[in-house]
């Protein structure tokens, strides 16, 4: 099948770029066909580096020749991340929106697995990887993925959970009254209806991930070298030799990268989830791709597609009467849906095991002092986030409430908040101690720069939501700028606040590990907190200090949703909720 598919596209192509019908459009001929050759070079260069042998230490060419290939590589694992987090989302939330007794323990799990900053955790998700593919790259290179799917897969599979439960009551009947079996009411009625929220969070989840990325391509372990070739190897690199130059160029080909994904990925790929829209009402932008027209310009991407088409034909539903299958037996679903969890919980009995072990070697007064560095990490983290809500909270009202500027400002803003801020991170450190800011305060202020955009994303939207009448109420009311903000701006955009201090503190944590201590060629700058001392025991290689606070990190996260973010939730829902 895949030789004949590839001998009917080859003499298309042939066909096309050199038949007289074609002249016209011959140069969009021409262009797909070298990005399709370009895609197949890029996997062949991706695949050589990841089945290379392990080398005990990664040396990165700080030339700018070099930067086409580790931005390359850089892609690379970001995208098989994306595919493993789509994967997990198809399976986890279908399956939690479907099953009610499954939903009672994958949903408090999901929860719990968003809350925690599973950065603190890479050092042991590293050595297990290492440990199966002991003889090339491909271990070190699935710790980097797997990182990155943490970070991913909660956010799109929240957005997929509350899209099938949500589903309009009259599509559910139609897709009964077509006598549709699970596969294809998922592909027919369930994916369209949830594609909009789902390629919104996508996005933000890619943004999100660069984070990580950059994080785990310059990983060490004591005195084992854990880098990648990539971008976030090639930054530290710079910055560890002081090249400033390098730093720049580095700076640029990440923008550059953002920039060209914003452009060939996320435009056409919001334009085309517009068409699922199911809301008549809501005024919405209609986005424009110059890629999609010209996809749709290329004579020969339409043969591609055909032959494709051909090959796999797509059966179309029509009414019939219901017939129950195998896998829509309530029974069958159970059976396989017990099995599934009790392997998850015993993973996660075997799992608590070992962890319980571990901390057998940890001393009460290493609990103490970790516990003490736990209240300093807490208060940054308390304090990024503030300083971050106060210029996010007016600029995103601005933007979301004038239509004018946020159709000029949201993709400026989209393209600035999926540059990963930690590639900056250690160059700010030092032009901050150059003026003689100390890493205390610069901790805060790069925790504030990591979430910010968690705040500005959440805000903007909250403001678009603001029901038009209301505000017309305020002006015809004359209530003036202070009071129309403090009676129905703030209220309106509270619940999207909470949602957005959720995330951010999330985030400050992970950048807690990379902002409280730093490596500055020979130089260790460290400032007093619990990210600081799961870096330092992950590079002095104590593994019994290091799963102790990675462990406190995660339950200070949890206990903190628990005790202030769910009661502001459930104030915002019964209180300020414009819908209600």
């Amino acid at each position: 099948m895949i030789n004949q598919f590839l001998t009917r596209a080859w003499g298309q192509a042939s066909s096309l770029l050199g038949g007289p019908h074609a002249r016209k459009r011959r140069w969009v001929d021409a262009v797909v066909l070298l990005g399709l050759a370009g895609l197949v070079m890029g996997l062949v260069l991706v695949a050589r580096e990841w089945t290379v042998l392990q080398r005990p230490k990664v040396e990165i060419d700080l030339s700018p020749l070099a930067l086409p290939k580790y931005a390359l590589l850089s892609f690379a694992r970001a995208a098989v991340a994306y595919a493993i987090s789509a994967a997990f989302t198809l399976v986890v939330a279908y399956w939690a929106a479907r099953d009610a007794w499954a939903e009672r323990i994958l949903i408090p799990i999901l929860d719990i697995l968003q809350s925690v900053p599973l950065l603190a955790f890479m050092p042991v998700v590293l050595l297990a990887m290492v440990g199966l593919f002991p003889h090339n790259n491909v271990g070190i290179e699935l710790s980097a993925v797997i990182l990155i799917v943490t970070c991913q897969a909660w956010n799109m599979a929240f957005s997929f959970y509350q899209s099938l439960k949500t589903l309009p009551p009259e599509l559910d009947e139609v897709s009964r009254s077509f006598g549709m079996s699970w596969i294809q009411r998922l592909r027919w009625v369930e994916l369209p209806y949830a594609a909009p929220g789902l390629v919104w969070n996508s996005m933000v989840s890619v943004a999100n991930g660069w984070f990580f990325l950059m994080a785990a391509e310059a990983f060490k372990l004591g005195s084992r070298d854990f880098r990648l070739p990539g971008l976030g190897a090639y930054m530290s690199a710079a910055v560890e030799q002081g090249h400033g130059r390098a730093e720049i160029y580095a700076i640029l080909a990440m923008l550059t990268l953002v920039i060209l994904l914003d452009q060939l990925v996320w435009k056409p790929v919001v334009a085309w989830s517009q068409r699922f829209q199911m809301d008549d009402g809501v005024r919405v932008e209609k986005s424009r791709s110059w890629v999609l027209r010209l996809l749709r310009r290329s004579a020969l991407w339409r043969r591609i597609r055909k032959t494709v088409s051909n090959l796999v034909p797509a059966r179309q539903p029509r009414p019939t009467a219901p017939v129950e299958k195998p896998m829509e037996n309530p029974m069958v679903r159970r059976l396989i849906g017990s099995l599934m969890l009790t392997l998850m919980l015993l993973a996660l009995v075997f799992g608590g095991f070992k962890l319980v072990g571990l901390l057998g070697h940890v001393s009460g007064t290493e609990w103490m002092r970790l516990m003490k560095a736990g209240g300093a990490s807490l208060g940054r983290v308390l304090a990024s986030t503030a300083l971050a809500t106060c210029w996010t909270l007016p600029v995103g009202l601005w933007i979301g409430l004038s239509p004018s500027w946020s159709r000029r400002l949201q993709p400026v803003v989209q393209v600035v908040a999926s540059f990963p801020s930690s590639l900056l991170f250690v160059a700010l450190i030092v032009a901050l101690k150059k003026v003689g800011v100390s890493l205390f305060a610069s901790s805060i202020l790069l925790m504030a720069l990591s979430t910010q955009w968690y705040l500005l994303f959440n805000i903007i939207a909250g403001a678009q939501s603001v029901p038009t009448n209301l505000r017309e109420v305020a002006r015809a009311y004359r209530f003036g700028l202070w009071k129309t903000a403090w009676k129905l701006y703030f209220p309106a955009v509270f619940p999207f606040l909470v949602t957005g201090w959720v995330t951010a503190t999330g985030g400050a944590w992970n950048a807690s590990i990379i902002t409280e201590i730093v490596q500055i060629g020979g130089q260790t700058l460290q400032t007093f907190g619990l990210g600081a001392i799961v870096t330092q025991s992950a590079d002095e290689g104590n593994i019994p200090l290091l799963a102790a606070s990675a462990l406190l990190m995660a339950f200070l996260v949890v206990l903190f949703n628990r005790l202030v973010w769910a009661p502001l939730y459930r104030l915002a829902e019964t209180r300020y909720s414009v819908n209600r």
